[in-house]
């Protein structure tokens, strides 16, 4: 099992986990979706139609004064 050479010293420890917390703060992606225009998490099926890459993936949608045809 491989060892480091050198410890690590604690600025370029601390370096990596504060651009590490800074990534978790941004705002997630949302997109919009093509088929009933409402807003979803990337890569995520619309919550509202269910639907994710041109197929319908989940059942009926939870909320059914968003639905449009």
């Amino acid at each position: 099992m491989a060892l480091p050479k050198q410890k690590t010293p604690k600025s370029k420890t601390r370096k990596r986990r504060t651009q590490a917390f800074v990534n978790r703060l941004r705002a997630p992606e949302l997109a919009r979706c093509p088929r009933c225009g409402s807003l979803h998490l990337a890569h995520f099926a619309c919550p509202d139609c269910g639907w994710y890459g041109g197929k319908q993936v989940t059942r009926e949608n939870r909320n059914p004064q968003n639905r449009q045809l």
